[in-house]
């Protein structure tokens, strides 16, 4: 069933070792869309377990467990698919002292990871901002190829995208033709 809703995984890109550039699917995991006032993090983060990050473009976490302030009321949650009932449960509570909104959209998005030493160089061939000067911690909404995605820099050389499935085979071919140019030197 999960094949439904992940067209990249099982996919493996082959490029040869050491490839400037390499893209994967990531695994399954919870997602979540959070909408609450910023004044409110306080509370949030401890049904969270982790603060979040207060300004927008900024994420907070591991990569299994992130936060990514993504509006000035809005975060995207990733997490571990085994603790998405106990972060329900835990927001449900919370309604009684704090008004927001969680939204379960494990469903919705799909992760894929790009990441080598040329990742940002790859990206910016097919996103109009400067994806290099993205800093590490950095996470926005952006258009890749007129598609929307959430993009964040969990490191110099590693990007996650999270994008619709519907799209995630468009987004998968065309990072897939860029690995394939860096590795050509074209």
């Amino acid at each position: 069933m999960y094949q439904n809703h992940h067209p990249p995984v099982g996919r493996k890109l082959a490029s040869a070792a050491g490839a400037p550039v390499a893209i994967r699917p990531i695994d399954d995991c919870a997602r979540f869309n959070l909408r609450v006032d910023p004044a409110s993090l306080a509370a949030v983060a401890a049904v969270w377990g982790a603060e979040l990050p207060a300004r927008i473009g900024d994420f907070a976490g591991s990569p299994e467990r992130l936060a990514a302030c993504i509006g000035p009321d809005e975060w995207f949650l990733i997490a571990p698919g085994s603790e998405r009932d106990r972060i329900e449960a835990g927001f449900a509570a919370l309604y009684e002292t704090t008004i927001h909104s969680l939204v379960d959209i494990s469903h919705r998005e799909v992760g894929i990871l790009v990441e080598g030493a040329e990742a940002a160089a790859a990206l910016q061939s097919a996103i109009a901002f400067p994806v290099g000067e993205m800093p590490v911690g950095g996470a926005r909404r952006t258009l890749i190829d007129r598609v929307q995605i959430i993009l964040i820099r969990e490191a110099e050389d590693r990007f996650r995208i999270e994008v619709w499935p519907s799209f995630a085979d468009h987004v998968w071919h065309l990072l897939a033709g860029i690995c394939r140019e860096f590795e050509l030197g074209l």
